[in-house]
């Protein structure tokens, strides 16, 4: 699950890491009067999606306007404000469709002396979560890591022990931080790490984390992902989610205790096991098909959780055929067979739909489907299936 900047900034405030006071508008007035509220001559406008490039984005509607503005009064920032809500914003990370903003954030102006990058992120060669830092904070770190990968420290840290002091001081004077800076990034660093732990995070990043002339280590950006399987130990998170982020079949997927993932193909699939479904989008690959999802039933799916996935599947306009993969070790085909005909009767299937059942009781599942007189293609093995799934949308 992803949160918006905003959201980010108040926890991570909670756990003792420093941010910049801010305050939240979704109203050009809000943001006039939140400039007012912060004090001083300069603030940030600060544009809330969950993507990345905010400040490099411009808006489809208004092309000169950023997604991330530094404003010197409450009329500008009131000005921009109105541009900004309710406009889509493009960026490198949400492709040339853009997402539409709904919310800002207004912060106040800091005194930066330097920039750097800061993030977190489970590593599988590591074992565990590793703390990444760079000098150049503002820089899109994939470029950084790209071109010049000698300026990317790493350091692994335990899960129970957190990062240790001596650990936070090595990656502090890798980045040449002295004085003040120096003495505050131990505490600081120790604080991300346990904030990424105890949250259950997979992904946290901070970037720019900034230096201030004060010697302050300050969280100027933060964008968060919490590993999906771990929130039912944080269900206070769930008021930080926001649905018109989320893809809405993803959404209902979830909600109806499926495993769906969107792409950008035109084939549907609907398989139970995610190893035999990431293979049935291989093989639909390699003869030449675009797979629209990926999507796993599990092996305990009951007819109207099949059903559903089924209509979730044709809710995507690109959907121009199903393959149906089933191999019933735990499930049981007839389930599924009895899925099939009951989508038909509930929703309608009007694509071509490719099925393929081994396993538990799949005769009384392949009898029931012929006998019914529906128009199913049926196939006898995977490889087989996959061809004949491609070659009807195809003809």
């Amino acid at each position: 699950m992803k949160i918006h900047e905003f959201q980010a900034k108040e926890l991570f405030a909670k756990s003792g890491v420093k941010v910049p006071r801010g305050i939240v508008a979704k109203t050009a007035d809000e943001a006039a009067a939140a400039f007012g509220t912060l004090g001083g001559s300069l603030a940030v406008v600060k544009s809330q999606i969950h993507a990345g490039g905010r400040g490099k984005g411009r808006f489809q509607e208004h092309p000169e306007q950023a997604g991330v503005v530094l404003v010197k009064s409450a009329d500008d920032a009131k000005a921009n404000a109105a541009r900004m809500l309710g406009s889509t914003l493009v960026t490198i990370q949400t492709g040339e469709e853009g997402k539409q903003v709904n919310t800002l954030l207004v912060e106040e102006g800091l005194n930066i002396a330097r920039e750097l990058y800061l993030g977190i992120v489970v590593d599988r060669e590591a074992g565990g979560p590793v703390m990444i830092a760079s000098t150049e904070g503002g820089m899109e770190i994939e470029k950084v890591a790209h071109d010049t990968p000698e300026k990317i420290l790493h350091e692994p840290f335990d899960v129970d022990a957190g990062l240790f002091p001596y650990q936070a001081r090595k990656l502090a004077f890798a980045l040449g931080l002295e004085g003040a800076a120096l003495r505050n990034a131990e505490t600081f660093l120790r604080q991300v790490a346990k904030f990424f732990v105890d949250h259950d995070c997979s992904m946290a990043e901070i970037n720019p984390l900034v230096v201030t002339k004060e010697g302050d280590l300050v969280a100027l950006d933060g964008k968060v992902t919490f590993d999906d399987n771990a929130l039912f130990r944080h269900k206070d998170l769930e008021a930080y989610r926001d649905l018109t982020e989320e893809e809405p079949m993803e959404v209902a997927a979830q909600k109806a205790g499926l495993s769906f993932v969107k792409l950008d193909g035109n084939l549907g699939c609907l398989v139970n096991g995610a190893g035999l479904a990431m293979s049935t989008m291989d093989l639909i690959k390699l003869h030449g098909g675009e797979p629209a999802n990926f999507l796993d039933v599990g092996g305990g799916a009951n007819v109207d959780q099949v059903t559903e996935a089924f209509r979730i599947i044709l809710t995507d306009p690109n959907v121009k055929g199903i393959l149906v993969n089933i191999f019933g070790g735990i499930m049981n085909c007839e389930t599924i067979a009895d899925a099939l005909l009951a989508a038909y009767d509930r929703i309608g299937i009007k694509v071509p739909l490719v099925v393929r059942l081994e396993g538990n009781n799949v005769e009384a599942a392949r009898n029931k489907l012929a006998a019914s007189g529906k128009n199913f293609i049926r196939a006898e093995n995977l490889t087989d299936a996959a061809q004949k799934a491609v070659a009807s949308i195809v003809a």
